[in-house]
């Protein structure tokens, strides 16, 4: 069994969390510009988007800058630019009539930070764990970092706003992004000090064309799914978090007090679900593949939204995660959100799952392909904005529509698409 270097196995997992913690931003801050701009729900998923459009920019860059300076020099700049977008966004809420174009810039700049990092963490972690099986479970406990920090984002947005109204502003949420700041001023100084060895497996000599990789067919088909994944992932907390926090929302119009902060911590909830999921990958992760775990994992997820899609006139009382508290409690919300919220058990294991699928057998052309996967997280911006403007035009609960094509395209690549074709020099 290969010897595993446990210092840079904990970097990678501290670096996972971060690209959660500022990711999430976007979508309850997103509230915040929903009010400014008159309640669209198109504009509230910008920030969201322009974070994620930074994907599709600096994807095949980043996976080309690894190549060219190894991953220690990737992540210290990776940190330094997410250290600037942070900066940006809160400077917008000093920027008067051109706030909301300062926070969509501080909001793309953030977004390179976050491909980067995803650029380090993923193959990293992969590598170090000598691929397969093991490699697996060290991406699904990085990814249970990466959901801890994702609950607390908009616990803490929806605490320190509360209720919203169009007087709220992004001074409201001041308080998260020096938090973000500190942490990210926080890591760059420790991890100067660390040495971080870059992983053979993935070097090479050898210009690799941008595109190699996509002449292996489960790896063009994995691309896809990562597109689609990210999607679905990122839009099905925001969404819900949109319309439970909207004044003409079922919270709202059932008079629940601090609705705003009630809608952060179901969306925090959805997040929790994921950290269970992913705790529950890591624990059989060397045991079942890849393959059986995403196929059971997005199989179930459409029923779920199938299901929330159909009941959301119904209201439950359900746990629900109290980040004040930081323990469960019981609140009155709609059934359709108890749904969607457990669809982040099935979400919790789909980027490792579907990652591994398709860099397997690859060797050499693993950076090219990397790149090519951080270009499909945008994704995580076009389903989303998507979703938002389907939400304008015929109501939330079509919106949700989106997600189920979404799950159901990777169940059929988990099924059908995902096996390798190996060649003799992708070994």
């Amino acid at each position: 069994m290969k010897k595993i270097n446990y210092l840079a196995v904990v970097a990678m997992f501290f670096l996972c969390g971060m690209i959660s913690f500022v990711t999430n931003l976007a979508a309850p801050i997103g509230n915040v510009w929903k009010y400014a701009m008159e309640g669209s729900n198109t504009a509230g998923m910008m920030g969201n988007m322009m974070n994620f459009l930074a994907y599709l920019v600096a994807g095949v860059p980043s996976g080309m800058l690894l190549s060219r300076i190894g991953y220690k020099k990737t992540s210290l700049v990776a940190i330094a630019t997410g250290f600037t977008g942070v900066l940006i966004q809160f400077l917008s809420g000093k920027a008067g009539a051109n706030g909301f174009t300062v926070y969509l810039t501080g909001a793309f700049v953030a977004g390179i930070s976050m491909c980067l990092l995803n650029v380090v963490t993923n193959p990293m972690l992969n590598t170090l764990g000598g691929g397969g099986k093991r490699g697996n479970q060290l991406n699904m406990i990085g990814m249970t970092f990466n959901s801890i920090t994702g609950t607390l984002t908009p616990l803490l947005v929806g605490m320190l706003i509360g209720e919203i109204s169009k007087d709220t502003k992004m001074a409201d949420v001041n308080l998260v992004l020096y938090i973000a700041l500190a942490v990210f001023a926080a890591t760059f100084f420790v991890l100067s000090f660390l040495n971080i060895q870059d992983p053979e497996a993935v070097k090479t000599d050898e210009k690799i064309p941008v595109f190699a990789p996509l002449k292996f067919r489960h790896c063009l088909f994995g691309v896809i799914g990562i597109f689609c994944y990210v999607g679905v992932e990122v839009g099905i907390p925001a969404t819900m978090n949109l319309w439970l926090s909207a004044t003409d929302g079922p919270l709202a119009t059932a008079g629940v007090p601090g609705y705003v902060g009630i809608a952060g911590c179901v969306a925090a909830t959805y997040w929790m679900m994921m950290i269970i999921g992913r705790t529950i990958g890591s624990a059989i992760g060397a045991k079942v593949s890849s393959r059986t775990m995403l196929m059971a994992a997005e199989g179930t997820a459409v029923i779920l939204v199938i299901l929330g899609m159909c009941s959301s006139s119904v209201m439950v009382k359900f746990p629900v995660f109290d980040g004040a508290k930081f323990a469960f409690t019981m609140q009155s919300i709609p059934l359709s959100a108890v749904f969607f919220v457990l669809c982040g058990l099935c979400t919790s294991v789909g980027f490792p799952c579907t990652f591994n699928l398709a860099v397997e057998g690859l060797g050499k052309y693993t950076n090219a392909a990397t790149g090519l996967f951080m270009a499909m997280i945008v994704g995580g911006g076009l389903l989303p904005l998507a979703q938002g403007a389907v939400a304008d035009a015929a109501g939330f609960m079509p919106a949700f529509i989106i997600p189920v094509a979404g799950f159901a395209y990777l169940f059929i690549y988990a099924a059908f698409l995902s096996r390798p074709t190996r060649t003799p020099e992708a070994k």
